[in-house]
């Protein structure tokens, strides 16, 4: 199993997780494009720190939304969010690759990444703009439209699940704004990662879900973020890069 966190979410003297320690610990990161976090300087270090740790680069692409952090959803022309797709996985792959790497996936984040579950134009924007740059594999929710349109597009598609957030019974991610959105308590989020190796969550209504993931992450500014990984990792026993 994979193991991932979104890192880089600092912008200029605003710092946010412990992007270093997280490092030591998960096997991808998401990092942050400066569309809803992250700075030139933030992302040319988290990528160098990422590539000494032998550690997958992935393009955390979102909506041009730093007031927000990403998480208000944008009805954005499908063209334009492709095209914005495009710069930011740009921009972190030349800070990647002057730290001798280059960016191995992509995954959208916050209110993008629930969008594109259900919301076909802007799920084949996301697609189209990594097309538009090289055929990388794409982390998402399973089930979702972004999935679908990145397996047409003939692109890998990656399922992923939470280990420190809430689910609704149909599968999808509860919304911040509401109670139950973020797990914090290490054991739950343990128990979490079990349950997934076994193929099934428990959403926050009591349902068991059945569902396969080959990626597990981890928000890097989830209070207690590091110690909750390392539980994570230790509870799964072995944790690779997906392929």
């Amino acid at each position: 199993m994979d193991l991932n966190s979104d890192l880089g979410e600092g912008f200029g003297i605003w710092k946010l997780g412990d992007d270093s320690a997280l490092l030591g610990v998960i096997t991808s990161a998401n990092v942050a494009c400066g569309f809803h976090a992250g700075d030139p300087s933030t992302m040319r270090k988290v990528c160098e720190e990422a590539a000494k740790n032998g550690v997958k680069i992935g393009a955390q692409v979102s909506y041009r939304d730093l007031a927000g952090f990403g998480r208000r959803f944008i009805d954005v022309d499908p063209t334009e969010l492709a095209d914005e797709v495009l710069y930011q996985i740009g921009a972190l792959d030349a800070c990647a690759r002057a730290a001798g790497a280059e960016v191995a996936y992509v995954k959208p984040h916050g209110a993008l990444y629930n969008a594109t579950v259900h919301h076909e134009k802007q799920a084949k924007a996301v697609v189209d703009g990594v097309k538009a740059f090289k055929d990388l594999p794409v982390l998402g929710l399973p089930g979702s439209q972004l999935l679908e349109k990145a397996a047409l597009a003939g692109l890998r598609p990656v399922q992923e699940a939470f280990a420190d957030r809430g689910y609704t019974p149909e599968g999808t991610l509860v919304p911040r704004s509401q109670p139950n959105a973020l797990l914090t308590d290490t054991a739950q989020i343990v128990e979490r990662a079990h349950r997934l190796l076994q193929g099934e969550l428990v959403a926050v209504d009591g349902t068991v879900l059945k569902t396969s993931a080959e990626s597990l992450c981890v928000h890097g500014d989830t209070p207690g973020a590091v110690a909750h990984a390392r539980a994570v990792k230790e509870a799964l026993g072995a944790v690779e890069p997906f392929a």
